[in-house]
């Protein structure tokens, strides 16, 4: 992970003309903060990483818009604590509203394999299958659906009724928290 200030500046300049490896690190230097704020909100650890993922969805979504006169964590986290809020009104009136605009979402490309997927490759299936049982049920079936069913990350979206970016950010996240269950698997053989 990066904290220091001018490698950020250089990560956010990439992840503005859409690089893949700088939204990667971005997201992997800032979950744990973004997360942590969000559990001190929740209270609950669905409801945390599930607002975690919107946050970086939006925040990749809109980074265009990021003044770099302001610490990229604060931006962060001010996005994140407006997802809060919008999900606690959601919750105290209980009524559903269905965004149905489209937002272009970011290609993130599948062409290289990046050290997740190529660990996750090197397991054989039973075991692999016994790693992914390990993971919350939202992340096996992002995961089953990717990799097992082979859908499209657009078909994905379409069946999850998420948002497109979200389903990245998701799989991000499932591959990551995978490759971490099966180095600590393999270092404990």
């Amino acid at each position: 992970m990066v904290k220091n200030s001018s490698d950020i500046s250089e990560l956010i300049e990439k992840a503005k003309k859409k690089n893949e490896k700088a939204f990667k690190v971005l997201l992997n230097t800032y979950w744990s903060d973004v997360y942590r704020f969000q559990m001190s909100k929740t209270e609950n650890e669905d409801e945390a990483e599930d607002i975690t993922i919107k946050t970086f969805a939006r925040a990749f979504d809109k980074i265009h818009l990021y003044n770099k006169s302001y610490n990229f964590k604060t931006w962060l986290i001010s996005i994140s604590k407006n997802i809060f809020i919008d999900h606690a009104r959601k919750q105290r009136t209980d009524i559903i509203s269905i965004n149905k605009k489209a937002s272009e979402a970011y290609k993130i490309s599948d062409e290289s394999p990046s050290a997740e997927d190529q660990l996750i490759n090197e397991q054989n299936l039973t075991e692999l299958l016994g790693y992914i049982k390990q993971l919350k049920p939202h992340y096996q079936k992002v995961i089953n659906l990717r990799y097992f069913q082979e859908l499209s990350y657009k078909e994905i979206s379409e069946q999850l009724d998420e948002p497109l970016n979200n389903v990245k950010i998701k799989l991000l996240r499932a591959k990551k928290i995978l490759a971490e269950l099966i180095k600590e698997g393999t270092s404990k053989k």
